[in-house]
């Protein structure tokens, strides 16, 4: 083998994704590059196909940057909910992550199942470009103590703990309080999480090229509930009242949750740590825009030049 070790993330039950990542493996073998897959699934690829003994399970030690034969490249067969979860191996490997399309709307994916072989051959090549995104890094602290701290590609949803009440909160930016009320959930979010939960709740759509930040209240009961977008910069924090009648979650790209007690705080700043994403083509966003939403620019008539 020449030492290149591609990382293949699939969901195991999903035929499609299966029959794919065996197909990518057999072909980084042929051209000597060490496929690399989570190691419970490595039973179900050897299940698929034969011949694919050469594929090696995951191990950090190995494959993490620093490691002894760190990841080149992390390949994600899947929708969008696949490359969030792989996008946790991005960040321990720092490798570019490259998404392959088999779900719905597929924000992040770089390509589309059918386009599979060329996209391989261009990953073998490193016929590629890096582009980075911005994260959110998440700290939550309870009467002035940090006592949890993540990070989030799309958003940190701060969501009223089950059916009951709504959460009565405080919004503060760079300090200074901005606006109370008592909500179903307040949305921190990202460029790149703008076109997802974001959006759902009302917030604007932003380029994920820029630099900025946004907050976004779902079902809030006020006068002014308007998305916020703010500076890269900034510091934007969501306190829980100590009289609120309801308690509430936090949830991480829909992930990882923390519970948020009567008084809690929550505070988003900007990640030291991208999301690196391969790309391509250069391809307008506005492109991929209307193309995943379907939006009616065909037959448009403009004035003749």
């Amino acid at each position: 083998m020449s030492g290149r070790r591609f990382l293949l993330a699939f969901h195991p039950g999903r035929e499609e994704a299966v029959a794919t990542a065996a197909s990518i493996a057999t072909r980084l073998l042929d051209a000597q590059v060490t496929p690399v897959v989570l190691g419970e699934d490595r039973e179900v690829l050897l299940a698929h196909r034969s011949g694919l003994d050469a594929v090696v399970p995951y191990d950090p030690a190995r494959d993490d940057a620093g490691g002894e034969h760190p990841i080149e490249l992390v390949m994600v067969l899947g929708g969008d909910g696949t490359i969030l979860r792989s996008a946790e191996l991005q960040r321990a490997t720092a490798a570019p992550l490259l998404g392959i399309n088999l779900g719905h709307v597929g924000f992040l994916a770089e390509a589309e199942v059918a386009d599979t072989a060329e996209v391989v051959e261009r990953a073998l090549a490193r016929d590629y470009e890096v582009e980075e995104r911005l994260t959110l890094r998440i700290r939550v602290l309870a009467r002035g103590e940090l006592v949890h701290e993540t990070w989030a590609v799309n958003e940190a949803a701060i969501e009223k703990s089950g059916s009951g009440r709504m959460i009565s909160t405080l919004l503060e930016i760079d300090g200074r309080p901005i606006s109370s009320f008592g909500t179903d959930a307040v949305i921190l979010a990202t460029p790149t999480g703008s076109t997802a939960y974001s959006f759902s709740a009302g917030g604007p759509i932003v380029w994920p090229t820029a630099e900025a930040m946004l907050l976004v209240p779902l079902g809030a009961h006020a006068l002014f509930t308007r998305p916020l977008v703010v500076a890269p910069t900034s510091t934007l924090a969501v306190e829980i009242a100590e009289d609120s009648t309801s308690e509430a979650t936090l949830w991480c790209d829909s992930r990882r949750s923390f519970p948020l007690p009567q008084g809690s705080r929550v505070e988003a700043t900007r990640d030291a740590t991208p999301l690196r994403l391969a790309r391509l083509s250069r391809a307008p966003f506005a492109d991929r825009l209307v193309a995943k939403f379907h939006l009616p620019v065909e037959g448009f008539r403009r004035p003749r030049t």
